[in-house]
């Protein structure tokens, strides 16, 4: 008989709709921040811009600086038909992982602004295509591809928000230390940050910056009965020098500030101590952090990959506690939602 936190179904819970936050609070350092200290286990409700306040003596704060693209795109097939792609990542300099709404087979050419075509080269059984991008015919690079979808593309804001993007969600939607492009989603911890809180966080603690584009596959349910049979989507990480300099030295406590920075750190510590490549690190009760001492989240989806994460930290039971105490008073959740500090 498997344990009862190795079940996919022991990760469900019920949130009421209204609780899913479709706008991110403003200003953005107004969220709320719900802080569970595990040595004394206690709970503190407050706000976002007391943060500073419990970032423990000492700690290194470890912030994912990837940048959201505008990775939504609308075009019409040859026969004029409408489709809706998604970009998921680059494979390589020409190759693109994407997902598309609408019936497409290989060899098809798909037309968007701005001349911008892709042409499917391949369908793969996870439902995802690959495709190569075209400018007036001409071959694209990916790093090419990215100012033009700067243009024409739209921020792809996850599927619960259930709305269109709008002009202010290209910036609500990115941290204010956002800068490698290639991520499809946000590390949505750090979109709590506010330039002027984040600004006196680095002048009067250690950080550093690591790099992880976030693909879509974030956002994939676990399907699978048991939680390891779930197959990890994988990511491109970097792990910066001076990240690297504060990983490599255990006598400096990481606060990991998201997930996707908990993900890269974790990787990093646990194969080999690889600068980059590719991560795909399944965090949960039965593969324990190694390195993170402390992280900030938001409150995530039920059976996903996120909230086992967070039971990596705290266990099964108490996660399903703080979750049930979020619900209790009101925390809006998800991606433009509020956040936990575990310490």
């Amino acid at each position: 008989m498997q344990a009862k936190e190795l079940l996919t179904q022991s990760y469900d819970f019920t949130l009421p709709q209204e609780l899913i936050a479709t706008h991110p609070a403003s200003p953005r350092d107004h969220a709320r921040l719900l802080v569970y200290d595990r040595a004394t286990d206690t709970i503190t409700h407050t706000y976002f811009y007391e943060f500073e306040k419990f970032i423990p003596k000492n700690a290194a704060l470890i912030f994912n600086n990837t940048k959201v693209i505008k990775a939504r795109l609308y075009g019409h097939k040859q026969s004029g038909g409408k489709i809706e792609l998604l970009i998921n990542r680059a494979l390589n300099a020409y190759d693109v992982s994407v997902y598309i709404r609408g019936k497409i087979k290989v060899g098809s050419l798909l037309f968007f602004d701005k001349t911008l075509q892709a042409q499917v080269v391949e369908l793969k059984e996870d439902g995802s295509r690959i495709v190569n991008f075209y400018h007036n015919e001409e071959l694209l690079r990916f790093e090419e591809l990215l100012p033009i979808i700067d243009t024409i593309g739209h921020i792809p804001l996850p599927p619960y928000i259930q709305r269109e993007d709008n002009e202010k969600d290209a910036n609500e939607y990115q941290s204010v230390f956002a800068k490698e492009e290639g991520a499809v989603a946000a590390p949505t911890a750090s979109l709590h940050f506010t330039p002027e809180q984040h600004q006196r966080i680095c002048q009067n603690y250690q950080h550093a910056f690591v790099t992880l584009h976030i693909g879509s596959g974030t956002f994939k349910p676990v399907d699978a009965e048991v939680i390891t049979e779930h197959p990890m989507h994988s990511e491109y990480y970097d792990i910066s020098p001076e990240a690297k300099t504060i990983l490599d030295n255990p006598d400096i406590p990481v606060l990991s500030v998201g997930t996707t920075s908990t993900r890269t750190i974790e990787y990093y510590d646990k194969h080999g101590k690889e600068i980059q490549g590719e991560a795909n690190l399944f965090l949960h009760p039965h593969n324990k952090p190694s390195r993170v001492n402390h992280i900030l989240t938001n409150f995530h989806l039920p059976k996903s990959t996120l909230v086992m994460l967070v039971a990596s930290f705290v266990g099964l039971e108490k996660t399903h506690e703080l979750y049930a105490e979020a619900i209790k008073e009101k925390y809006r959740f998800y991606s433009y939602g509020d956040a936990m500090l575990i310490l």
